[in-house]
């Protein structure tokens, strides 16, 4: 098994406010935490969610975005009206955990972390969705981090703990090497009807169930669901 120990550059946590134009609650809008945070079952004990039927809940406890995929940002979004200074910190895409050296090339579903004090459990890559347009002022970001494969990834919380900036995030167990995030999220975006593949991912047991009811779908009804309404919002 390879060895992965990095610190947690920055736990960041939000409050809900109306968002986007029609004010929709959300807690997108995350902030550095200062000291010592909390993990619970349902995520960091100081961060909300306004929306608990897509986002939060045990299988996206914690979203964990890679700082090292800014600079690429910067350079896709140029040109396009996007607003790059929230690019300039953490939190431009509400993630819980920055970090440095970990892309969804080196992580792998099932992937077992202690986080601090906790432990937690790669459950699914991040769906992208409609969000993100407005946070960022580009109405194509949302498809964008979709196409890039660039998307982070949320834990499951196994053992409640603590975590603070400079903890340590160690890996202890890759019970499926041959599942890169890199490899479901071209399964679920560009091979998008690779059959033996889906019946796979369908089996994967640490994989959240929504993903793997995903995979189930495509085989029974040989289509590929409507990603519209996640994408663009309604």
């Amino acid at each position: 098994m390879v060895e992965i120990d990095i610190p947690i550059d920055t736990v960041l946590a939000g409050v809900i406010r109306p968002f986007g134009p029609k004010g929709v609650p959300s807690a997108i809008d995350k902030k550095p935490v200062d000291g010592p945070v909390r993990v619970m079952r349902t995520g960091l004990a100081v961060d909300e969610q306004g929306d608990p039927k897509h986002h939060g809940g045990p299988e996206k406890a914690l979203h964990h975005y890679p700082r090292d995929h800014y600079a690429a940002w910067r350079e896709d979004l140029a040109g396009h009206g996007a607003n790059l200074a929230m690019l300039d910190r953490a939190g431009a895409f509400g993630e819980n955990f920055s970090t440095s050296g970990l892309t969804e090339a080196q992580v792998c579903v099932g992937d077992r972390f202690r986080l601090g004090s906790a432990l937690v459990e790669v459950s699914q890559a991040r769906q992208p969705c409609w969000k993100l347009n407005h946070r960022f002022g580009f109405a194509g970001m949302s498809r964008a981090v979709q196409g890039s494969g660039r998307t982070g990834w949320y834990y499951r919380v196994l053992e409640d703990g603590e975590v603070a900036a400079g903890s340590r995030l160690v890996l202890l167990d890759r019970p499926f090497p041959q599942w890169t995030l890199q490899r479901l999220l071209r399964v679920l975006y560009v091979d998008r009807l690779d059959y033996a593949a889906l019946e796979e991912m369908a089996q994967l047991a640490p994989l959240a169930e929504s993903w793997r009811k995903l995979a189930r779908q495509r085989v029974a009804n040989r289509e590929v669901e409507d990603m519209e309404r996640r994408l663009a919002g309604g």
